[in-house]
């Protein structure tokens, strides 16, 4: 099944998603395989984390589909590691362990720290120059958000060199009142910014941070329904990566929104259906 948008989740490999989106009976190793037949991309948050091996890469080769996309993040040495033009014989190796993978790697994602500040965008302009490689950049310091000459700045600096700017919205998350760990943790990790919706190229970039309530996220979900749709109707491709804050429920969340725009463009396909109850035990005749 293709679809005319990229969706998915922070990651495939939830245990929990046993519970509503995988086979009861799945195994870890299958999880992939799994996810990739119901969602078509995937948010590289581990590799911010730490580089996978060349072999797992390999066995990620084999089980991704063409189409296909992992939207790959840099590690955090490289992005959060100082003067980014110091980090690009990282950011080569850390690509060409990526190569297996080909264009499923599309765009690469740039996550910089609140403090890469305005000052820097020389530097960031010199990093695009030199990956010369499909990017999306998320921004998290203030003035980015100021709608003043920062904000212009980096946003002709994207435009000009065809790099898409991510979108956080965390409204939903910070909507929420409530003392879960997993929420306050959530809440004090990602940054209180206001969504800038951007198409700088053909593919926008999109990251939903929802509240741990499904149905609470539908007032937020509303204006990103219209939204991607009138993207795919203007002929560009974009993704959206949906989390809540374990992201326990984070499949449900992008299952309820592609249902949403079901509702929205007429004629688009349904998600796969993987899930199945597991198996009642036979009950011998006596």
């Amino acid at each position: 099944m293709r679809l005319p948008y990229y969706l998915g989740c922070p990651s495939w490999s939830e245990n929990a998603w046993r519970d509503y989106l995988y086979p009861a009976d799945a195994k870890t190793s299958d999880f992939l395989a799994l996810y990739s037949q119901v969602f078509n991309a995937v948010e590289g948050n581990t590799t911010f984390y730490a580089s996978p091996s060349a072999a797992t890469v390999q066995r990620w080769a084999e089980v991704m589909p063409e189409h296909f996309r992992f939207t790959a993040k840099f590690p955090g040495d490289i992005s959060h590691g100082g003067d980014l033009r110091d980090h690009l014989t990282a950011a080569e190796t850390f690509l060409q362990l990526l190569s297996p993978l080909g264009e499923r790697v599309s765009p690469l994602w740039l996550q910089l720290s609140k403090s890469f500040t305005p000052r820097r965008l020389d530097e960031l302009a010199g990093f695009i120059d030199a990956v010369d490689r499909p990017l999306a950049i998320e921004v998290r310091h203030d003035d980015f958000f100021a709608k003043g000459d920062a904000e212009r700045q980096l946003n002709r600096l994207l435009l000009e060199r065809g790099v898409e700017r991510i979108c956080l919205d965390p409204r939903a998350l910070f909507s929420c009142i409530s003392t879960e760990p997993s929420v306050l943790h959530a809440q004090s990790k990602k940054p209180k910014v206001p969504p800038r919706p951007a198409a700088f190229t053909q593919f926008p970039q999109v990251r939903f941070i929802g509240h741990p309530t499904l149905e609470a996220n539908d007032p937020f979900l509303v204006p990103w329904v219209e939204k991607i749709a009138q993207w795919i109707e203007e002929g560009r491709t974009p993704y959206i990566f949906l989390h809540t804050a374990d992201n326990l429920l984070a499949a449900k969340l992008a299952q309820r929104f592609h249902a949403q725009l079901m509702q929205r463009l007429p004629g688009l396909s349904a998600l796969p259906e993987l899930y199945r109850e597991p198996a009642s035990e036979q009950l011998g005749l006596l």
